[in-house]
């Protein structure tokens, strides 16, 4: 009799769950050892990843995917020698596995301390970035915690073949290649049942849409790491160097479109130079964006629309964003408060009191004074590869490297204490 797609994933849970065990007693070099081998089996298989995804990427556009989408979806042999470096850079990370922390021994001899641990079996679903089967298999294996994957429809080619690499290599090494499995149903069932996979999921991560993860959040069973989506603004104060600002919009709005931590929100203070507005409609004829403005800067900017309620809260994800002038800092903060998803946001001062201001006040994961949001990255943080941008705070907040993908447990060493 055939399984039902429930019987399968609890399968897979129980396969997961097995492989975990055993995958807690491997030292460092056993684990750097399995990434070599991903990474011999990654360019051995080049070619097939690269038809799978064309395939995927011929049938987004057929589909009229957005840009931005098709800019994540899409690879190459640039983006494979890159996700082949990630794994090299994996490998060079130090162990987050065993590290003893806030060791003290007590006033009755105890000797007591926290040692971090693998959380256990992870799930990621995730849809139209096929890198992410690649950086959540090298964390998860990293971190001593054995993952599930469930791609989008729109990745599946992709997702899959990478998948196969990936345990080709585990296999080659001669451990469980349940490390790592993949889901190759993309039905909505498929999803639903893995959020209710109680027993054996301990972290379900969800990195795609804000419909995904609003979906996630509200229907999962499962423990879940919220990885938000990026309405991440940049603030240009009334002290801004002109130049700067300019430089950091055009990177955070236009360097890659598709992407959580790219700006999709600018808000200017009243008494800003005109010079700033003289370059941003540069920048704006320049790659032909479509800006949604307040009715202060609408004059300002070349043809502006005017901005709904809606759009100031609108992760865009392509060549356009909204513009709001502002009486002062307190003004910025109070919008960038209601609207912001909490991700990435940025100002632009030469003003130290406006900066600490920013700061303290600006409640978001990662809070950026005269740089750009785009910087919001595992790799850029020196984290190695990133499994998503955590807006929640707890229990990890910003990108999630190798130490956040751990928990910990108390050790407790005794010479025969028992409690009076």
């Amino acid at each position: 009799m055939e399984q039902s797609l429930k019987e399968k994933l609890i399968k897979m849970g129980e396969l997961s769950k097995k492989a975990k065990k055993d995958f807690v007693k491997l030292s460092t070099k056993d684990k750097n050892k399995i990434l070599e081998n991903i990474k011999i089996s990654m360019e051995k298989n080049r070619k097939n990843i690269l038809e799978a995804n064309k395939k995927d990427y011929d049938k987004g556009i057929s589909n009229n995917m957005a840009e931005g989408l098709l800019d994540r979806l899409k690879l190459d042999d640039e983006r494979i020698d890159s996700m082949i470096l990630s794994i090299d850079q994996m490998i060079k990370l130090p162990d987050p596995i065993g590290k003893m922390t806030d060791v003290r021994t007590l006033e009755n001899g105890l000797l007591i301390g926290k040692k971090s641990v693998a959380i256990g079996v992870l799930a990621m679903i995730y849809e139209a970035r096929p890198n992410v089967t690649l950086d959540a298999s090298i964390l998860a294996i990293k971190s001593s915690n054995s993952i599930i994957l469930r791609s989008g429809k729109e990745a599946i080619n992709s997702s899959l073949a990478i998948a196969s690499a990936i345990r080709e290599g585990i296999k080659n090494t001669g451990f469980d290649e349940n490390i790592v499995q993949i889901i190759d149903d993309t039905s909505r069932e498929s999803s639903t049942e893995l959020m209710k996979l109680n027993g054996y999921v301990d972290l379900l991560i969800p990195r795609g849409s804000a419909s995904l993860i609003n979906a996630v959040v509200k229907n999962a069973s499962v423990p879940t790491l919220e990885t938000g989506v990026g309405n991440c603004h940049l603030y240009v104060d009334k002290y801004a160097d002109i130049e700067k600002a300019l430089k950091i919009f055009e990177n955070g709005k236009t360097q890659r479109i598709g992407v959580c931590n790219a700006l999709e929100s600018l808000v200017v203070h009243k008494d800003i130079d005109q010079s700033f507005y003289d370059g941003l409609n540069k920048i704006v004829e320049k790659y032909k964006l479509k800006v949604h403005a307040c009715k202060n800067t609408i004059g300002k900017i070349k043809g502006a629309i005017p901005a709904s309620e809606k759009d100031y809260g609108k992760e865009y994800l392509d060549y356009e964003f909204s513009v709001k002038e502002v009486e002062n800092i307190d003004c910025a903060i109070d919008h960038i408060y209601k609207y912001s998803t909490g991700h990435s946001d940025a100002i632009i001062t030469e003003k130290i009191e406006e900066a600490n201001k920013f700061i303290q006040e600006v409640d978001s994961a990662c809070v950026y004074v005269n740089a750009s949001t785009r910087f919001t990255d595992g790799s850029e943080f020196g984290f190695g590869a990133e499994i998503g941008i955590s807006t929640q705070r707890l229990h990890a907040r910003g990108p999630v490297g190798l130490n956040e993908l751990t928990t910990y447990k108390y050790v407790i060493l005794g010479e025969g204490q028992v409690r009076e």
